[in-house]
């Protein structure tokens, strides 16, 4: 997974208004910890090469598109596109459907999605919460997705595990727009707060979440982090 091509090939660059919802497709995100996982990781690299669009979902991202190629870019969240999404889904009358988290978020996800966008039809699914998916786990939530037969399925079930069932399932899910956005779910539930939009604003997103979730996110701070910007140093000198 070339540093280099992925910026130029690969990473959006427009904003979110210009994407073409018109047809089929997989949305994905990218930051510094994904791709320095997709390095490891060959089918989580696929998936994500093979999104319709790859959002730039990460400082480091922007940085790397502003160094490789001198192009200046907006970082795109996935709450941004959950929130973009639903907003298209309400002015259209559109059915929406989450894949992922427990019962309890799912709940209060479905809540203040209607109270906030009354013209969506909204549905969820919780799958089992466990590393891997049985093939009996996959047909059954391929199943609920297209007896719903959703115009947007967000999917949540964290990264890289998320994007990789996408990709693997991609051909039999019955839905217009794919999106996974993983830490979305529970922010857009309230069950995790995310950060505000000071530290958005000034490419501090993480720093919060870290401070409340050392253990989960120490390694995507202090490992891949230095380690993504040792592979941008690489490509703009060529080595």
């Amino acid at each position: 997974m070339n540093l280099k091509e992925v910026i130029k090939e690969n990473v959006f660059e427009s904003d979110l208004s210009r994407i073409g919802l018109g047809k089929p497709l997989v949305i994905n995100t990218i930051n510094p910890h994904s791709y320095c996982v997709a390095k490891e990781d060959k089918k989580f690299a696929n998936a994500l090469l093979s999104s319709d669009y790859l959002m730039p979902d990460g400082s480091g991202i922007v940085l790397a598109k502003l160094i490789l190629e001198g192009k200046r870019i907006q970082k795109i969240a996935g709450a941004d596109i959950h929130k973009f999404l639903l907003q298209q889904a309400n002015v259209n009358g559109w059915k929406v459907f989450y894949l992922g988290a427990s019962e309890k978020t799912l709940g209060l996800i479905k809540k203040r999605a209607l109270e906030e966008y009354p013209n969506i039809l909204l549905s969820y699914y919780s799958p089992p919460y466990k590393p891997e998916f049985s093939d009996s786990d996959t047909a059954e939530m391929i199943k609920q997705v297209n007896t719903f037969q959703p115009d947007v399925l967000f999917v949540g079930m964290t990264a890289p595990k998320q994007e990789k069932w996408v990709y693997e399932n991609r051909e039999q899910l019955n839905a217009r727009v794919i999106t996974s956005i993983g830490a979305v779910f529970d922010f857009f539930a309230g069950t995790v707060k995310r950060s505000g939009k000071i530290w958005i604003n000034l490419g501090l997103e993480w720093l919060p979440r870290l401070v409340r979730e050392p253990k989960r996110l120490w390694k995507r701070n202090f490992v891949s982090t230095p380690l993504f910007l040792w592979y941008l140093i690489k490509a703009k000198l060529n080595l």
